[in-house]
């Protein structure tokens, strides 16, 4: 809820439609969500080069790198977790309008909150990318050591150990990266994008 009740909407005279038209296709935000480990940074990684290789506008959002600035006052308790959510996925909307492709890789273990942002956008414009690896795998790769501090009691509350992860129901795509190589999961986003009319 708005703390405000004298804040009013302003419209440009530049639609998100005259945008899209300028960059020579549509905007939507690709939402990747996994366990952590599961591959999403390194998906989105190279999925935003293919897609800048090919003229595509796009920016990228990581769970970390947004953790240093716009949401560093938040922890990780179930509320901080779905106020990041909330906040990125304003963020993400407003990239929408102003015409990108925004990436997000963020572990959003709670499939409430993926869905509320899903809500914030139009039809269409809500990309998930389920990532999917075993917890097993992503335990075997654990690039940041994260499920060692995890299983030695230094961190609480960790996703897939200790901390539920709900996976998507119904994403729009599915890259199993514990049988995909990197280039297959970035070639099967980019295919669907391609027979959804997204980009050309």
């Amino acid at each position: 809820m708005a703390k405000s009740d004298n804040i009013v909407w302003h419209d440009s005279k530049v639609t998100k439609e005259d945008r899209q038209k300028l960059n020579n296709h549509k905007s939507a935000v690709i939402w990747f969500t996994g366990l952590s480990g599961s591959g999403k940074s390194t998906v989105s990684v190279e999925l935003e080069k293919e897609l800048h290789a090919q003229g595509v506008r796009t920016y990228r959002l990581d769970g970390d790198n947004v953790r240093h600035g716009l949401n560093k006052n938040l922890g990780f308790s179930p509320e901080d977790r779905k106020e990041n959510i909330r906040r990125i996925g304003e963020v993400a909307k407003l990239m929408v309008d102003a015409g990108l492709f925004t990436l997000t890789a963020f572990i959003s273990p709670y499939r409430e909150d993926r869905d509320e942002v899903r809500e914030l956008l139009e039809d269409g414009e809500f990309i998930e990318i389920f990532v999917n690896a075993s917890v097993e795998t992503c335990e075997s790769r654990d690039p940041k050591g994260l499920y060692k501090k995890a299983r030695a009691g230094e961190i609480k509350g960790f996703t897939g150990i200790d901390a539920p992860y709900e996976a998507p129901k119904n994403p729009e795509v599915t890259v199993d990266t514990d049988k995909q190589s990197l280039e297959e999961s970035v070639q099967q986003i980019v295919a669907y994008l391609k027979e959804k009319g997204y980009v050309k």
